[in-house]
């Protein structure tokens, strides 16, 4: 039997793997909630950092899990083919936008991105991809290049080795007063581009930009369908090549299957992952045909990815969003939970913002008294959140968002249920720092 009161003293874990929050030891999941070993059940509103969107062991995921195991269990495909990875193939290409229709299975999210980076520099011959400030992209090397949502990810690590340009991400919370968020930030990001590839880069030597379609570890950002927009517009006009990450917005997070369909913008390559196999590793570098065909054979390859298994998890996991409507209940909880949060921040100081599409929603933590992020008084009230039994998460430059993501399987009851007790545990936050200055 495991003591955990002494098992992170015994530096069998790397502190970077296992030292984030809460690191609380459980021994199962079921539906919303993971069960600790104390038996205490905890609501879980991070649905595994947005992957476990069908909800935690979902029996329907769990049989054809058990079935394929029964029949295959590794690959590698290439020396062998098998039906789980063409039958997801197939049904992938019922919810993704055209003609977004080809796929490379990889195992995880940075995974998919290098495989669209790589896509991106082999059929355009052209050597820079511009990302965002604040994306997020993965941890791996060449990801890690794209990702500047915190400047720590790249300390002591040559990323500038990656090629790579950032340019501002549009912030709606940082629209002057009387300008229109769409206008301001379309005509911006135009502006940007312009100045970037006057001063820094040749267009014609860009192969791809990149983009979350919200930002996600950055603090939940969702821009105007106008930026996003013009973006494609500047893309096709150099002949660039247009990347979504979509690691964290698939799946039905934003209220669709992908956040290209939620915003009416299709981009050129994807990269999907978390939500796709209900938790299993599993992602995808996403493409027409016409584009994967140009990716000569052996220049890109893999040993697990795609593995039967978790295709077998995948095809189960569309099959659950349809069969019980996930997108459509994610759509309506989320405009609900939306509405219950600016009622809270109306009484609250200490939430700043609230934001979000879908079931991915940021709520800002700021110091009551002078506005600031605030990512200590963020940890202070997640962990009350945890004593009364709820799991939230972090996300933003200084960690001063709360990632609000629970399994798109909630239910209202579950939804109040949370917000009620996030509401409980600011607010005592707050009492307590009236406490402190008296």
């Amino acid at each position: 039997m495991i003591d955990w009161n002494t098992i992170n003293n015994e530096g069998l874990l790397a502190p970077t793997m296992a030292k984030d929050f809460p690191n609380l030891p459980v021994k199962k999941s079921e539906g919303l909630y993971y069960i600790g070993m104390d038996d205490r059940k905890y609501l879980d509103l991070t649905a595994g950092i947005a992957t476990e969107n069908t909800g935690h062991r979902h029996p329907k995921v769990i049989a054809a899990i058990k079935d394929q195991v029964d029949y295959l269990m590794h690959g590698p495909i290439g020396i062998i083919n098998y039906e789980s990875i063409i039958e997801l193939a197939k049904k992938l290409r019922t919810v993704l936008p055209k003609p977004l229709d080809c796929f490379f299975f990889n195992n995880s999210g940075a995974e998919a991105i290098e495989g669209a980076v790589k896509l991106a520099r082999h059929v355009t011959k052209r050597p820079y991809v511009v990302s965002f400030i604040g994306g997020f992209h993965g941890r791996t090397m060449g990801a890690l290049g794209l990702t500047s949502s915190k400047s720590k990810y790249r300390k002591h690590l040559p990323v500038g080795g990656s090629m790579t340009y950032q340019i501002p991400y549009a912030k709606v919370d940082e629209t002057p007063q009387g300008e229109d968020p769409e206008l301001y930030w379309s005509d911006h990001v135009e502006k940007d581009f312009e100045l970037l590839f006057n001063h820094q880069v040749d267009p014609g030597e860009v192969a791809a930009v990149i983009l979350e379609p919200v930002l996600g570890e950055g603090g939940y950002v969702v821009p105007p369908k106008a930026w996003l927009q013009k973006i494609r517009e500047i893309c096709d006009r150099h002949n660039i090549l247009l990347i979504f990450d979509e690691i964290q917005t698939g799946f039905g997070r934003t209220g669709d299957w992908f956040a290209a369909n939620r915003f009416g913008v299709t981009p050129d390559i994807m990269a999907i992952a978390k939500g796709i196999a209900s938790g299993l590793p599993l992602s995808a570098t996403v493409a027409s045909r016409e584009l994967m065909e140009q990716w000569e054979v052996g220049s890109h390859s893999t040993t697990f990815g795609g593995n039967p298994v978790a295709c077998a998890a995948a095809c189960a996991t569309i099959d659950v969003f349809k069969e019980e409507n996930l997108i459509e209940n994610t759509r309506i909880l989320g405009e609900y939970a939306l509405e219950k949060l600016e009622n809270l921040k109306e009484n609250h100081p200490a939430i700043g913002s609230v934001r979000g599409i879908g079931l991915m929603i940021g709520i800002e933590i700021v110091h009551p008294d002078t506005g600031e992020p605030n990512g200590e008084g963020l940890m202070n009230i997640l962990e009350k959140c945890l004593e009364k039994g709820v799991i939230l998460y972090l996300s933003g430059n200084q960690g001063e968002v709360i990632r609000m993501m629970p399994p798109l399987t909630i239910d209202r009851k579950h939804l109040d249920q949370g917000i009620a007790i996030l509401g409980e545990a600011i607010a005592e936050y707050e009492q307590d720092l009236k406490g402190a200055d008296n």
